[in-house]
């Protein structure tokens, strides 16, 4: 006898449908068959399967069994077969009349006792069983409220496989997994603020302007000055989270196995740090099944990159394509799947190889040749990308002293939601949504200079040397500063800010 049963596979960040079909024959010498390109988690199911099945007390009778994966052309990864696999065996082999399993999605990986334990991808999953228009779909109750976050689907949790096909022969009864309403989001908590920053004030200033208008920065100073404490709060000023972005979020988590157990939706912008020694495939995604990297982890949150000149050059020139693009790419021979990373990119580095470079208090021991040297691991490209430059220097004894705090995370976030609103008005209808993306006729619509303004950039261009690459992002920067101000117009003002936040076209 066959059956067939419903699941899916993970390609990307998204979900495509899976048909499980159990072909159950009792002639023949008993056997086991799997086809359908599996790899080799899937087919060490049949030994997790069978044993299940016992511990569960169900004793399948000799038989020769094919079990094929359909569309047999795509690749099946994963253990998440193996809920389907075991109810198809129950339903194939007529021990289990299966009533309830019509139109039903199944994913789960089980133990040797028959406990249903958690598996990756459940969300992409849930989307696609409601794009399908499924009855509901069944699901390890560590995945039941990330399943649940989708609307219009009836969601199940069983614990056991025994208790499983209870349900779905209809001997036993088991509530759908409640939906909260998801669409008006909690706000975040992150237990850090802006506020406990000694000091600093250009420094929030730059973060501020870079949250506001969605731009890179680079942050430079000597160690301890608190270039890390400032990119770690930085998530606390972006914008919260819509329900969009944070299934957008969510989705990518799931993919790679990293939502915590038991968690829905995700609300709080993720802020990825990863050592120096990563390689290209843990940054930007990849491997012979393809999963998502650092970059996409940090989608729609912040990537931060300490000690920058410390990365392999190799590491660092992957990171173009994701920045310019807002998303990963990788191509296989069986496969081609994109990841999204749209992220802003916070980075620190030290002025030279000891770190004392231009600061009063230390003296630097490093040669000309070695800070020249150490600079050079930034590429012309990568910098291309990085719209502020701003100088982190060593906090004085005063600003340690003092207690008041000053520019909290609440201050500041007010700010750069009030700025982005102002680009949300702008932008409607365009395809870009935040000033770091202008470029083009854009540019030059959205930029329009006074001449005072003209005049105070052509001495600037003139006098510092700077680039064409330059040139556009001080406009940008300079937009982003006349927003802030609710200014309709760019200042001569908001000009010299923009300028001040390049110091390394300064250093030139």
């Amino acid at each position: 006898m066959a059956y067939r049963l419903l699941s899916g596979g993970l390609e990307g960040v998204d979900a495509f449908p899976v048909e499980v079909e159990v072909d159950y024959v009792r002639q023949g010498l008993p056997g086991f068959t799997l086809v359908g390109l599996a790899e080799a988690a899937v087919r060490e199911a049949k030994d997790r399967v069978f044993a299940a099945l016992r511990a569960s007390n169900f004793r399948l009778p000799p038989a020769r069994v094919t079990v094929n994966l359909a569309p047999a052309g795509r690749r099946k990864a994963g253990a998440s077969y193996d809920l389907p696999l075991a109810v198809g065996l129950l339903a194939a082999s007529g021990l289990v009349p299966l009533e309830r399993l019509n139109n039903l999605f199944l994913t789960g990986e089980l133990s040797l006792t028959g406990e249903i334990k958690a598996v990756s991808g459940v969300l992409p999953l849930a989307i696609l069983a409601r794009q399908k228009e499924a009855a509901g779909l069944v699901v390890p109750p560590a995945n039941a409220m990330e399943a649940a976050v989708t609307h219009g689907l009836k969601v199940y949790a069983p614990q056991t496989l025994a208790q499983c096909a209870a349900f779905l022969a209809g001997a036993a009864e088991l509530a759908a997994v409640p939906r909260a309403a998801l669409e008006t989001l909690p706000p975040p908590r992150y237990g850090l603020d802006f506020g406990d920053v000694k000091g600093q004030h250009a420094a929030k200033r730059a973060l501020e302007v870079a949250a506001a208008g969605g731009h890179n920065i680079l942050m430079l100073g000597p160690p301890g000055s608190g270039k890390t404490m400032l990119a770690q709060r930085l998530p606390t000023i972006l914008p919260p989270l819509n329900f969009e972005e944070a299934l957008e979020v969510t989705k990518i988590y799931s993919v790679a196995g990293q939502l915590p157990p038991g968690s829905g939706l995700m609300t709080a912008r993720p802020f990825r740090s990863p050592h120096h020694t990563i390689s290209n495939v843990a940054l930007v995604g990849g491997g012979s099944t393809p999963r998502p990297g650092e970059v996409s982890l940090a989608h729609r949150g912040v990537l931060f990159l300490d000690e920058l000149p410390e990365y392999s050059k190799s590491v660092l020139e992957v990171l173009r394509q994701p920045l310019e693009d807002g998303t990963v790419s990788i191509a296989r021979v069986a496969q081609s799947v994109t990841y999204p990373a749209a992220c802003m990119l916070v980075a620190a580095m030290n002025p030279c190889p000891c770190g004392y470079y231009g600061d009063a208090e230390h003296k630097c021991v490093c040669r000309p040749d070695q800070r020249d040297r150490y600079m050079s691991r930034l590429s012309g490209p990568l910098l291309d990308r990085i719209d502020v430059h701003v100088e982190v220097p060593a906090v004085p004894y005063e600003d340690l002293r003092n207690t008041a705090g000053s520019g909290t995370s609440a201050e500041l976030r007010a700010r750069v939601l009030a700025a982005r609103a102002v680009q949300q008005k702008r932008f409607a209808g365009e395809s870009i949504h935040y000033n770091a993306e202008l470029f083009g006729s854009l540019l030059e619509r959205h930029c329009a200079l006074s001449s005072d303004g003209h005049s105070l950039l052509k001495t600037a261009v003139k006098r510092l040397g700077l680039s064409a690459r330059a040139y556009t992002r001080i406009l940008r920067l300079a937009r982003t500063i006349a927003d802030m101000s609710d200014a309709a117009d760019i200042s001569p003002e908001h000009l010299a800010e923009a300028i001040f936040l390049r110091v390394l076209d300064r250093a030139e």
